[in-house]
């Protein structure tokens, strides 16, 4: 019978997945896309806020501006997508951004991306459930009381989604992400349509507010300042385009035709619908700002006024206060936010695996759990982002300025490696028409390196003291965090690493056996210590009670055992130490000998059956095997409760990760005393 754990893990994962069956979770497009671009699609929800709240510092007059720095954030989506249709053709392995510096740029550029990429990934989740929490508290507001709690749950959700693998999660979010892209499309076009062409006057909740500006005279360099950190916001829209370079072995074949199509109907959904909600708020007149209690004016307009997401003020305006739809907007926008943290759910595993087998994290990050998902890189993702939603409240605005800093540092890395791939294949290439098409794709990488480059600068400006800092201090602290493991592993390897002698094999093997009692697992010890015929063979007990020891000391003559008995004396009744001392010695006449201790064990079958055995075999052990020269040997002695026990569900246990082995109790001292 299967235990209660194992019936949980079932019914909330699934059942186990074969290796086999590995080519069965891929990807088509049509799931692809809500899989890996859920995060950049869903950012329409909140990059029009960052936009709008950030201008609103200067005023109400700043948001004619709003347009044109949306579009200077559609030119770098657009630069951004065609680049990365160069690196998924380049590069279909999956190691993505962190593929193409190591190559071309070396390895601890390769590290810089990695660290940036993670950091970015673990924000994304931080960001998006924050964000999905707020949208759905601006319709229900007992969510807008407790949004922590409900930004933990979603977590969890999402990552016993993900668990249950890569195409179940992927064929769980199709249907969301779809309605979700229909739904704000719809908005948008009702909007516009009843605005231009059907000249309805539309006025956002928030149009009659009179609002001031937190800075009321503001110098040109200033307020130029303020339009590149608002640029620098609406950048967020370019997070999770990244994702699909990295998680290129997840799509069908043609692997990098099919993530450059995703890749291209990610970039354009994402411009439509983000430029459709600046347009549709400027022609409403919406107003969104940063303090709403210090830059609106009290007025009759806004007694008893809440600020609320902008697409859900839209979606009020369009559709009437209370409709049906409006509350489909609230919840589909939640929804997809919720989601859109499954970008980072899947490309943080995969790199981290990849990381893991270039041994730059640990190695447990590339094994893959029973759904075939990394399941590791998965729960790892989870605690990381659960901890930054407890830190900073899941309040979006001072999330939001850790953000893309990581990712733009990624793109910038990214852009640089693959001119270096196109002039290295230049060298060699003679076919002019390959050769026109490397230097068309080289082109295209130079101006999306120079345009992403400056970005970066731009954020790094104007984010620095906003809160990029503790990013960029994270991605330092996980740069030499990879690296101090990469040593390890390098030397480790370096040690274990066999030479060109042969073995020199000892002179002499000296065999122990512990003794603490007289009984079945002694005897079984020594049986087996004389069959592996070593070159002396004692019997060892320590003298922790006198009477105990001429105990055992008559009944190993009664029964004439024909192994030399030696009594170590204990007078402050130590265990551990008199017999690491009685080894030494007897190593000490040889250094080429080896010393052999038997150490007679008995297994047990319930877990409560530990606390009433002592543990001095195990502490023995764990001595001895620092011990150079020195081997030890368990003789297990299988008590009857130990029959019972489900192996089958023990199996699947040890398989699934690095365990200390079954249950075994030393069966070195009886059970009414502390001795061997």
């Amino acid at each position: 019978m299967a235990s209660t754990t194992s019936l949980a893990k079932r019914l909330l994962l699934g059942r186990p997945f074969r290796s086999d069956k590995l080519q069965h979770t891929l990807l088509p497009k049509r799931i692809a896309l809500p899989v890996f671009a859920s995060d950049a699609l869903s950012s329409v929800a909140y990059a029009p806020d960052e936009i709008l709240l950030t201008l609103s510092i200067a005023g109400a007059a700043a948001y004619m501006y709003s347009p044109w720095v949306t579009l200077a954030v559609a030119v770098v989506m657009v630069t951004v997508v065609a680049s990365y249709r160069q690196n998924v053709h380049a590069y279909p392995s999956g190691g993505g951004d962190y593929e193409v510096a190591t190559v071309n740029l070396g390895p601890k550029a390769g590290l810089g991306v990695a660290s940036a990429l993670l950091v970015d990934y673990i924000l994304t989740v931080a960001v998006s459930i924050s964000s999905g929490v707020s949208n759905l508290g601006s319709v229900v507001p007992w969510v807008a009381q407790h949004k922590v709690i409900i930004a933990i749950i979603a977590i969890l959700l999402l990552s016993a989604l993900n668990l249950r693998g890569l195409r179940e999660s992927g064929a769980a979010f199709a249907v969301p992400t779809y309605l979700f892209i229909i739904v704000i499309v719809g908005m948008i076009l009702t909007g516009l349509v009843r605005v231009f062409l059907l000249g309805d006057d539309l006025r956002a909740p928030s149009a009659d507010l009179t609002i001031v500006a937190e800075e009321d005279h503001l110098s040109q360099f200033a307020f130029a300042f303020l339009l590149l950190r608002t640029f620098s916001s609406g950048c967020a829209a370019l997070t999770g385009v990244e994702a699909i370079s990295n998680g290129v072995p997840a799509f069908k074949k043609p692997k990098s035709k099919n993530a450059a199509t995703t890749l291209l109907l990610l970039g354009g959904l994402s411009i439509v619908m983000l430029y459709g909600i600046i347009l549709l708020a400027q022609a409403t007149h919406l107003k969104f700002v940063e303090n709403p209690t210090l830059q609106i004016i009290p007025n009759a307009a806004s007694e008893g006024y809440v600020q609320k997401t902008v697409t859900t003020q839209l979606a009020e305006t369009v559709f009437g206060s209370g409709s049906a739809l409006l509350y489909l907007v609230g919840a589909v926008t939640a929804l997809i936010l919720f989601l859109a943290a499954n970008t980072a759910f899947n490309g943080f595993p995969v790199l981290g695996s990849i990381l893991a087998q270039d041994r730059y994290l640990p190695r447990q990050l590339h094994t893959r759990g029973d759904r075939l998902a990394f399941s590791n890189g998965i729960l790892f993702l989870a605690v990381a982002a659960v901890v930054l939603i407890v830190a900073f409240e899941a309040e979006v605005t001072r999330l939001i300025q850790l953000y893309i800093v990581g990712v733009f540092v990624s793109f910038t890395l990214s852009q640089l490696g693959m001119i270096r791939h196109w002039n290295r294949l230049l060298r060699t290439q003679r076919d002019p028409q390959r050769r026109r098409q490397m230097f068309r794709s080289r082109a295209i990488n130079t101006f999306g390196m120079v345009l992403t480059g400056a970005v970066l600068i731009v954020v790094l400006i104007t984010k620095f003291l906003l809160g990029a800092w503790i990013a960029i201090a994270a991605m330092v602290v996980i740069y030499g965090l990879m690296v101090a493991i990469h040593r390890h592993y390098t030397r480790v390897a370096e040690e274990l690493k066999p030479t060109d002698e042969r073995p020199v094999l000892p002179s002499r093997n000296h065999a122990i056996v512990l003794v603490s009692k007289v009984h079945q697992p002694t005897l079984r010890a020594l049986a087996y210590a004389q069959a592996t015929r070593p070159d002396t063979l004692t019997a060892v007990t320590v003298n922790v009670d006198d009477n105990d020891t001429r105990g055992i000391q008559a009944e190993w003559e009664r029964r004439q055992l024909p192994v030399p008995l030696t009594v170590v004396d204990s007078p402050y009744r130590e265990i551990t130490r008199p017999i690491i001392d009685f080894v030494k010695n007897t190593r000490r006449a040889s250094p080429r000998d080896v010393v052999t201790v038997f150490v007679p064990e008995y297994v047990v079958g319930r877990w409560w059956e530990n606390l009433l055995h002592n543990q001095s075999a195990l502490r023995i052990k764990g001595r001895l095997l620092f011990e150079q020269g020195v081997m030890v040997v368990s003789v297990p002695w299988q008590l009857r409760s130990s029959q019972d026990r489900n192996l089958d569900r023990l199996d699947r246990v040890l398989s699934q990760a690095p365990a200390r082995g079954p249950r075994v109790q030393g069966g070195l001292e009886p059970e009414d005393g502390d001795r061997p």
